[in-house]
């Protein structure tokens, strides 16, 4: 509500200014979307309605346009059961009707009631037409493939087929997509679905052209240049009631999915409401990418609110985590900083030894078996500040080689021991450190180009 009313409240000069005006100013957050993606079950649920529903009605349709197609081609016999079905499907596809009679009171009498089976529409325009209902589960199935939103299908022009290069096996479609964006106004979009097989991307696509194509048939003849794909038959087109779609009925074909189709398929089959917002969230979850959304709506709206990608993110987050420590550890002092020397350490290059034994390297002796660089990493280390001098000039001198490697060969070989020196200098203090470099002798420059050279090892 308040966005509604603050550009009122903006707009007059009284609340300006103050303390009034400054809260009108403020940025209203986005409200935290109370839709989540499914689960793997309840995706499975949603898909097996959809699945179970769209395929019967694809069979019914198939069926029935095999048998139309050889009455129009003459291959049956004249008089016979099946010619005389073929008849009426003929009559139906041109009309959308099956031949009936209305009385002078407006009732409807059913012709060819026993060559047709029964009344419903499974037996009588259904042999030809899906649906809503049928239309809204092929909706269901194309948002969980592509994450179409639901206002996508009242505008859904029927998919035009581009060449495929090499190959007469495939068949690739054009979709072109058009979504209304919040606030007014248009987002247009190309996709591509290839068709090459029984689990491609594109084979839905085909399933729902085959399942429409009566539909959009009569549809162009009706009204010239109508070819919107999501076509269905009204159950009751005569019948006055509210209607939810955005396109007006052509005779008794209308067209997309409304708001009530995709309530009333839910109840029908038993879900917790419409199965759109969810579908295409898990959808866009799924493909990890932004789908006919920018990327901070998908950020914002579809990844980070989501419960599904936090679980699954938290593993990814700990591994991150400890890597993260692991890196941090690595090129950081482990040893002990001491006041003077103890007797009873190991003197190495580097620093003192407080226990040889306990070394994270071991050499096959049971003694270390680490470069003197390394001693600097170990817990074992003690450094006092006898040992100040050398490693300042160290340090110094592993930056000056930054002027003379290339940056790669010097970050793969001494950027660690580096890092890890710096570590040691804060824990000491510059002062202290810098102060070190005026106590650094002959034998300090000495051990240092050694170790730099490679030439002093354990």
């Amino acid at each position: 509500m308040l966005r509604q009313v603050r550009p009122l409240l903006r707009a007059d000069p009284r609340l300006a200014a103050g303390t009034v005006g400054e809260e009108l100013a403020r940025r209203i957050p986005k409200a935290v979307p109370i839709k989540q993606s499914y689960g793997k079950e309840e995706r499975e649920r949603v898909l097996l309605a959809a699945q179970r529903q769209f395929r019967t009605a694809l069979l019914r349709i198939r069926e029935n346009t095999r048998l139309l197609e050889r009455w129009r081609a003459g291959d049956l016999a004249e008089g016979s059961r099946d010619w005389r079905l073929g008849q009426v499907l003929d009559h139906l596809a041109n009309t959308g009707y099956v031949p009936h009679t209305v009385a002078p009171s407006g009732t409807e009498s059913l012709k060819d009631r026993r060559l047709l089976g029964g009344t419903s529409p499974e037996h009588t325009w259904g042999r030809l037409f899906p649906s809503r209902s049928e239309l809204t589960a092929l909706a269901v199935l194309l948002t969980d493939r592509f994450g179409w939103n639901l206002s996508v299908y009242d505008r859904l022009p029927a998919p035009t087929t581009a060449p495929s290069a090499g190959t007469t096996s495939t068949v690739t479609y054009q979709v072109q997509v058009e979504k209304r964006r919040q606030g007014g106004g248009w987002w247009f979009s190309t996709e591509n679905a290839t068709d090459s097989g029984a689990d491609s991307v594109g084979r839905l696509i085909t399933q729902a052209l085959e399942a429409t194509a009566h539909g959009r048939a009569l549809a162009a003849r009706l009204a010239p240049g109508t070819d919107f794909l999501m076509v269905a038959r009204m159950h009751y087109p005569k019948r006055r009631h509210q209607r939810t779609e955005r396109l007006r009925p052509v005779g008794p074909l209308s067209f997309g999915i409304g708001n009530g189709d995709a309530q009333l398929w839910a109840i029908t089959h038993g879900l917790g409401g419409a199965p759109f917002q969810r579908t295409r969230r898990t959808t866009v979850r799924r493909e990890g990418r932004p789908l006919q959304h920018t990327q901070g709506t998908h950020q914002s709206i579809y990844v980070l609110p989501d419960e599904h990608v936090q679980r699954a993110s938290q593993s990814v987050f700990e591994a991150g985590a400890r890597e993260a420590l692991e890196q941090a550890q690595a090129v950081v002092f482990a040893g002990d900083i001491a006041d003077a020397p103890d007797p009873g350490h190991e003197q190495t290059v580097t620093a003192d030894c407080a226990d040889e034994t306990a070394s994270p390297w071991p050499d096959a002796q049971g003694g270390c078996g680490a470069d003197f660089l390394l001693c600097l990493a170990c817990p074992n280390a003690r450094v006092h500040p006898g040992h100040h001098p050398r490693l300042a000039h160290l340090h110094q001198k592993l930056h000056s080689l930054r002027s003379v490697l290339p940056d790669r060969s010097w970050h793969e070989r001494w950027n660690q021991h580096a890092l890890r020196l710096e570590d040691l200098r804060d824990k000491v203090g510059p002062a202290a450190w810098n102060a070190a470099l005026a106590r650094v002798n002959d034998e300090d420059r000495t051990l240092v180009h050694l170790l730099v050279k490679g030439e002093l090892t354990p």
